[in-house]
This record gives structure tokens, C-alpha cells and sequence, in this order.
């Protein structure tokens, strides 16, 4: 699917035309030392849509890559055209990208997917596992969480979403991070949402602003 000119919402993936990225990484010689980047693009890796930096300049979507530990960990911010995008896509979901995780995540990741699927939301990962399932290349360590993004459920269903989460957790082998995400792409945290904490930060496309419970969800039925 390729975009119009509107803004993408967070953690979208965006892949860049091979001949926009070798122009773009022409214009940044600071980038020229990272051996990685130069084939980025003519791979098929993905960007991720990001929220612009304060003092960033609009000069189109902002998008970035985090490079594996072993290129050191690096985080690449650009910005590119529209036009420079070959296709836009959705995180991977939490069922195809459990293949990439070590093997004592591997019960842990099946419960959640049975968490999700009880509450008609499917999680998708982002962060290191993501980045391992869509490169190929090692991200996770021995101490990495699990990152999830969850669709936001039905108002009635999230405090038991939650309370499943927290359950998952106490017995899981990593930490579990991550966000209930609007359809607008603005995001929570869920241990926010969890702990009920009163103002939430409400990360969007273009900042972090406080809000209820009932700003970012809606109106208890």
C-alpha cells in the first residue's frame, strides 16, 4: 500500500525506493561510516515512522532504524518524501514474528497470543524482536523485553486485558513493555493504563500530551 501525502501514523513501516536511499544517505556523510545502511533499502529492511525531533526542521515523514547491537546499537533518524516510498506496512504481528524469539520466550508469546485472541486484538511487535524477525540480523540479548503494540479492545474489555497482561508478566522471562494504541495511532502504556494513573501520557504522531483514561479510550459504557 503506498501513503498519501497525510501523516502516517506511529510505528507504521515504511520501505524507501533502493535509488531515494542511496540520494538520501549521499546528502548525510555522517551516515557514510555505517556499513550496514549502505544495502538497507535494496534489502527490503524498513523504516519505522517516528514522531519529529523539537528542534527537527518539516522537511518530510519522519522515519528511523535502530542498528543492531553488534553495529552498536545506533539509532538513524531521517526524513524522506512520499515519493520516495515504495510501500507502507503494518508491524508484524506477535504470531508471525515468534519464529525469530529465543526458545524460552516460546510459551510466554503463545499465552499472549491466546490473551489477544480472547479479547479480539492481536499484538504486533516492535522493538528488538521486531527488528531481528524483519532483518534477519541479531537484535535480542539476553536481558531485551518483548515490545508490543495492542489494538485498544472494546472500553469493556480493557481492565481484564490489563489484568491478563500483568498476570503474563509475573511469570514471563523478560519484561514485558509496550502500548494499547488508538485507531489514530496515539498509544499508552499499559502499565499506565494498569496502575491507573490519573494523567497518562498520550504519545501521538507529532508529540506526548496528558490525558484521562476517558480522553483516550472513551466515555465508560
Amino acid at each position: 500500500m503506498l501513503p498519501s501525502e497525510a501523516a502516517l501514523p506511529r510505528h507504521q513501516l515504511v520501505r524507501i525506493r533502493p535509488a531515494a536511499w542511496t540520494a538520501l544517505l549521499a546528502s548525510r556523510p555522517e551516515l557514510g561510516g555505517e556499513p550496514l545502511l549502505g544495502g538497507w533499502a535494496e534489502r527490503g529492511w524498513p523504516l519505522i515512522v517516528r514522531r519529529a525531533l523539537p528542534d527537527e526542521p518539516q522537511a518530510g515523514l519522519p522515519l528511523g532504524l535502530p542498528l543492531p547491537p553488534s553495529a552498536g546499537k545506533r539509532r538513524i533518524a531521517v526524513q524522506v518524501r512520499h515519493g520516495d516510498i515504495a510501500s507502507v506496512a503494518p508491524l508484524p504481528s506477535l504470531a508471525d514474528a515468534m519464529a525469530s524469539a529465543p526458545p524460552d520466550w516460546q510459551a510466554c508469546l503463545r499465552e499472549l497470543i491466546a490473551v489477544g485472541a480472547r479479547h479480539d486484538v492481536q499484538p504486533r511487535v516492535f522493538g528488538s524482536l521486531a527488528w531481528q524477525h524483519l532483518t534477519g540480523l541479531t537484535y535480542l540479548s539476553p536481558s531485551s523485553d518483548l515490545d508490543l503494540i495492542w489494538p485498544l479492545p472494546r472500553r469493556d474489555r480493557i481492565g481484564a486485558l490489563l489484568e491478563e497482561l500483568a498476570q503474563v508478566e509475573a511469570r514471563a522471562p523478560m519484561r514485558l513493555d509496550g502500548e494499547l494504541v488508538r485507531a489514530d495511532g496515539a498509544g499508552v502504556n499499559w502499565r499506565e493504563l494498569h496502575a491507573g494513573i490519573p494523567e497518562l501520557a498520550l504519545k501521538t504522531a507529532a508529540d506526548v500530551v496528558l490525558c484521562s483514561i476517558d480522553e483516550f479510550a472513551g466515555e465508560p459504557a
